[in-house]
């Protein structure tokens, strides 16, 4: 019988991907969690997993499980002792990427939600071995088909504060920015969302996953069109789908899929869609998208300087805008800066990280 891994059970993805495992008959060979150990408990319960991790070493004995993996290092030890041929990785931030790595250097698949794998190292990583489940890249992938394209799309929600005038963004807390209009996911990817870093983010993973630049990003405020190809003979095709992960978790689980998975959508009730520009005045990152996908080894400034500013936003030591300026001026200070291995990457990612918070910035 199939096996699989997943790298964040006890996050939204995670926990569709263990309804997806479930139902496709697939053994849970392992699970990854941070510090929700009440759900992470439940889920041991009902898939008995040979081995569990855990971020922090001090709740080992609330899990109930006699193989418990834990630390900085814990991960990429647990994936040494597994057999399963899938990984799934839903772990959000830059922690995700040493497991990446050591999935495909261990000759694995990755069923890949976990943009900073793509947007620190695209460069250094197998893309054969990469199965996208974010929606956006998988509507991408859905419609091309093999067939030659011209341009691709992704879709934006707008975030927190899509409705916000911009004199009121200025004084928006952490809290208003968790305010996701659409869905409720983890603190990181909202913020991200708010700023629309989380947009930028996807567009370098497409740069990577689909070896192409001809990309852009819309507005789409109620989120039932995630992605559209623009193809060589002038016709466009979008991907409508509901907002649930539970379709891409399921072709990249499964391989094929012959059965409903979601609901169909209902067209009368979506009503007239709209399409808005991404604006660099409510969206300052938007400023280096074009020079992000023309230089993406970047993107490991980026992500990083992103992450220490988020922090600081949350411990009120910078406004909503000052994040995007945090970002863009590490970005300026950084440009020249190139990584050529993987050593590289984590030394770059520690001298951003150092840049930002022992220097006045």
């Amino acid at each position: 019988m199939k096996s699989v891994v997943i790298l964040g059970s006890t996050g939204s993805i995670g926990v569709n991907s263990l309804i997806i495992a479930k139902r496709y008959g697939f053994i849970v060979e392992a699970l990854v969690a941070g510090s929700n150990i009440e759900l992470l408990n439940r889920q041991i319960e009902e898939f008995n997993p040979k081995f569990v991790y855990i971020s922090n070493p001090k709740d080992r004995y609330r899990v109930n499980h006699n193989y418990i993996f834990s630390g900085e290092y814990g991960v990429v030890e647990l994936l040494e002792h597994t057999k399963s041929e899938l990984i799934v990785n839903a772990l959000v931030g830059y922690i995700g990427l040493a497991p990446t790595l050591k999935a495909i250097k261990l000759g694995r698949r990755v069923a890949l939600a976990n943009k900073e794998s793509l947007v620190v190292a695209g460069e250094f990583i197998d893309m054969s071995k990469i199965i996208p489940i974010d929606s956006e890249h998988f509507g991408l992938w859905y419609l091309m088909s093999g067939r030659k394209v011209s341009k691709l799309y992704i879709t934006a929600s707008g975030g927190a504060f899509r409705d916000w005038s911009i004199d009121d963004m200025k004084n928006a807390t952490f809290k208003d920015a968790l305010k996701h209009p659409n869905w409720s996911m983890g603190n990181k990817i909202t913020i991200d969302s708010a700023t629309m870093t989380n947009k930028l983010f996807e567009l370098l993973e497409a740069k990577w996953l689909f070896n192409t630049i001809d990309i852009e990003a819309y507005i789409e405020k109620k989120s039932i069109i995630h992605a559209l190809v623009e193809f060589v003979d002038g016709s466009t095709t979008a991907h409508f789908a509901g907002v649930d992960m539970k379709l891409p978790i399921a072709f990249a689980i499964n391989g094929e899929v012959k059965d409903e998975i979601l609901k169909p959508v209902n067209l009368l009730e979506i009503g007239a869609l709209e399409f808005k520009e991404i604006k660099k005045d409510r969206y300052p990152i938007w400023e280096i998208k074009e020079h992000l996908l023309r230089n993406p080894h970047l993107g490991v400034v980026v992500n990083a300087s992103n992450e220490e500013a988020i922090k600081k936003f949350e411990n009120g030591r910078c406004t909503f805008f000052e994040m995007s300026k945090i970002v863009l001026k590490s970005y300026k200070k950084f440009e020249n800066i190139k990584a050529t291995n993987i050593t590289d990457i984590i030394s770059i990612d520690k001298e951003v990280r150092n840049y930002i918070n022992f220097s006045k910035i």
